[in-house]
């Protein structure tokens, strides 16, 4: 017995459906024409690192929205991180950090000054004190940059979903 030959047309009509659907909504590629990634992409200066954490912040929004040889947008970062111990053993040495830390951003447009985007973002990493004071070190350092990143992460992605001016 052999199956009907409207099978593989529904499968093509099921396969495109979320297609349609997609165009229907408003979906534009973040890189496509007009798309905020193509606005922000290698034109917005970020303003110079402070610190240690500055530049880790700074290093990866670079990497992620590209280095502006002719900038059109500002980007303005306040960071702040606290550190928590919350693994504390019977000796009472504390075993486990967790790093936490706020990134407040601006975006600005450098030919009126004028903020155009501007928002907080938050997030935590942890780190392990289970080791010899190098290796904890060493993991503090890590848990500092992964912060950073994640840190970065959230200001580019909300940088994108902000309505900017063309």
């Amino acid at each position: 017995m052999s199956l009907p030959k409207t099978i593989p047309s529904r499968r093509r009509f099921l396969l495109a459906l979320p297609l349609v659907a997609l165009a229907a909504c408003g979906f534009e590629p973040l890189y496509g024409p007009g798309g905020a990634g193509t606005a922000l992409q290698n034109r917005v200066l970020v303003d110079a690192p402070e610190d240690r954490y500055g530049y880790f912040l700074v290093r990866e929004l670079e990497s992620q929205l590209g280095h502006a040889a002719s900038p059109q947008w500002g980007l303005a970062l306040t960071t702040t991180t606290t550190e928590d111990g919350l693994a504390i053993d019977s000796e009472g040495n504390t075993r486990r950090y967790n790093l936490l830390g706020t990134t407040s951003y601006a975006l600005r447009d450098l030919s009126s000054g004028q903020i155009v985007t501007s928002g907080k973002v938050e997030s935590f990493t942890g780190y392990s004190a289970t080791g010899t004071t190098v290796a904890t070190r060493a993991a503090e350092l890590d848990a500092q940059e992964r912060l950073m990143k994640i840190l970065a992460d959230l200001v580019v992605s909300r940088l994108y979903a902000a309505d900017l001016p063309q």
